[in-house]
């Protein structure tokens, strides 16, 4: 670290800050339902997303160094899948890739990081399809009518895509009302700033400022991905009962223990803190 006019500024490169952010995001405990360094699932633990963490750089190096969104994130994609796991953080890292982009660039604000998004080509939605092929993903099926767009399609769906002229912007768009991270695409990533500015403004260690930011972010919206994977009624609850942690009427370790046992994973929730620990890094936050 060094200090410039009285800020702490990171000697880090963007790349490192976005891989270090994956690790502090998994470091962070309680984060009720998630995999972190006290709780994991028999077939998804931690030392799998610090493996993902380390085969995603690259990729995200690529983002940094101005390649293009899509293909910089099916390299991270790749690279995140090669350790037995499964899918660790294709979320976080579709949050991470134009974040580390827009860095790179000077343009990590909300209106900066809107027109990287918004620049994206229809290539690098061919790119983000092809990335489903690498591992698998819980997804909703297509509304009806956008069948032949279906994400599981991978490469299969890009004729489609280019006879559409559809940009990977348009592609988050078309499924921001169900998905947690595709709105945060179409949204300049609100709730990652929003995050950010709470990391930063927290005290003690990160690890555990992204619990906090964790629990404030899932007791204010309802996570997407419970929804997908088990129903809207659940991530209801989950909401209220992140709430009550809040209002200190739960504890957090007990209400992690039992999502685990129960394989509740408010996983976009995860995805949107990993994002808002890249921007506080990339703003000085002290590591």
């Amino acid at each position: 670290m060094v200090r410039i006019g009285g800020v702490t500024v990171t000697e880090r490169s963007v790349g490192q800050n976005a891989q270090l952010a994956l690790l502090l995001e998994v470091s962070g405990t309680p984060k009720p339902g998630n995999v972190d360094r006290e709780r994991e699932y028999d077939d998804l633990r931690f030392e799998h997303f610090v493996a993902g963490a380390v085969g995603a750089r690259p990729g995200l190096d690529r983002a940094a160094a101005g390649d293009p969104i899509g293909p910089a994130f099916e390299a991270a994609v790749e690279g995140m899948s090669g350790q037995s796991g499964g899918n660790t953080q294709f979320g976080a890292l579709l949050v991470l890739t134009p974040l580390a982009a827009a860095a790179a660039d000077g343009r990590l604000t909300p209106s900066g990081v809107d027109a990287v998004v918004r620049e994206t080509t229809v290539e690098d939605a061919a790119a983000f399809y092809r990335a489903f092929e690498h591992v698998d993903v819980a997804v909703d099926d297509p509304p009806d009518g956008l069948e032949p767009l279906d994400v599981r399609r991978g490469s299969d769906a890009v004729p489609e895509l280019r006879a559409r002229e559809m940009t990977l912007f348009d592609v988050m768009a078309s499924s921001a009302d169900v998905d947690g991270v595709a709105a945060e695409w179409v949204s300049g990533f609100e709730r990652v700033f929003d995050a950010s500015e709470t990391i930063l403004a927290g005290s003690g260690p990160v690890a555990d400022r992204a619990s906090d930011a964790f629990l404030e972010l899932l007791a204010a919206d309802v996570d997407t991905f419970v929804v997908t994977r088990q129903d809207r009624e659940t991530a209801a609850e989950v909401q209220r009962r992140a709430q009550a942690v809040l209002d200190g009427e739960e504890d957090a370790t007990a209400l992690a223990e039992e999502f685990v046992e129960r394989d509740i994973n408010p996983g976009t929730t995860a995805d949107i803190v990993a994002g808002a620990l890249f921007v506080a890094l990339e703003r000085g936050l002290d590591v």
